[in-house]
């Protein structure tokens, strides 16, 4: 039987080979991926010839010693790193099931989850002890067909295709500063906002703009000032006194309880956006899907 290829209703390029050509394209070198791979360079090299064979197409252009991706070869090994990911991951996670009820992918906002999930975990674990529950960070909404995610924390619209949405809460949106900063810019009213630098949340673009909109005050200023991509580093910019930031209030609860941070003007806004937990359909009937968002409902409940 040839090594390259699997049997059945459908030729498939064995994992051999595909381990091989992904491991050449990302090197660009049939002797470097040889060296990852521990096998001969000459071994690397029939496997990618047999594959170019098998697909009908050149997938490297061969110049004496050197390789490089043809651009069919350049869009193959895309998708196969992804696929070869995605099998590692499904791997792992079928590993986990050792001795385990089960596990949850969950991608979660990186300032949400550390501030304010994670502290609650250790009372969904001690409810499922035997579910384990796998982490990745997320800013933007994704396709969950092309992701190993069973579920996700989102914020924004109660809008994701093919997915359901459990609204978990708002969010009271507040103006933070060093007190050496409100010092410096005697910031004591709404207009004294002006005066100083805002600092930027990259997936909240309109945050300060919304925010000075609603105090009657021009928003041409909104967007300038250094740019973030999480509220955590926003949050340590304006304690490091880099500026005024704009943020969800129970994101900075112990910035502003330390005195790190204070409120320099009590003017918040409730935006129409929120939280909300998002699961494919076709997962919501799994255990593990189930009991975390049955747990997690009744965190955000009122009386939680």
């Amino acid at each position: 039987m040839d090594d390259a290829i699997v049997p059945g209703r459908l030729s498939v390029p064995s994992l051999s080979a595909l381990a091989a050509f992904e491991a050449a394209a990302r090197h660009s070198s049939f002797t470097r991926a040889a060296e990852e791979l521990n096998l001969t360079q000459g071994a690397v090299s029939r496997q990618v010839a047999h594959l170019e064979e098998v697909l009908g197409v050149s997938l490297f252009e061969r110049v004496k010693k050197r390789v490089s991706l043809t651009v069919a070869g350049a869009a193959y090994a895309a998708e196969v790193r992804d696929g070869l990911s995605r099998l590692a991951a499904a791997t792992v996670s079928a590993m986990a099931f050792r001795g385990a009820a089960g596990v949850l992918n969950l991608a979660i906002l990186p300032t949400f989850g550390t501030r304010w999930l994670i502290p609650r975990l250790p009372r969904f674990t001690e409810a499922h002890p035997g579910i384990t529950i796998n982490f990745a960070t997320k800013l933007v909404p994704f396709d969950f067909t092309r992701e190993p995610l069973d579920a996700a924390v989102h914020f924004g619209d109660p809008v994701w295709p093919g997915a359901r949405l459990h609204r978990l809460m708002g969010e009271e949106i507040v103006p933070v500063a060093s007190p050496a900063l409100v010092a410096r810019f005697g910031l004591s009213e709404p207009a004294d906002m002006l005066k100083a630098p805002l600092l930027q949340q990259s997936t909240r673009p309109r945050a300060w703009a919304n925010w000075l909109e609603e105090q009657g005050l021009p928003p041409q200023r909104a967007l300038m000032g250094p740019r973030f991509e999480q509220f955590a580093m926003v949050s340590q910019a304006a304690v490091a006194g880099l500026g005024l930031a704009i943020v969800p209030r129970f994101l900075v609860e112990e910035e502003l309880r330390s005195g790190a941070l204070v409120i320099p003007v009590e003017r918040s806004l409730i935006g129409r956006e929120g939280y909300y937990l998002v699961y494919p359909e076709e997962k919501a009937s799994l255990p593990t899907v189930a009991a975390f968002r049955d747990w997690l409902l009744a965190e955000c409940a009122p009386s939680a």
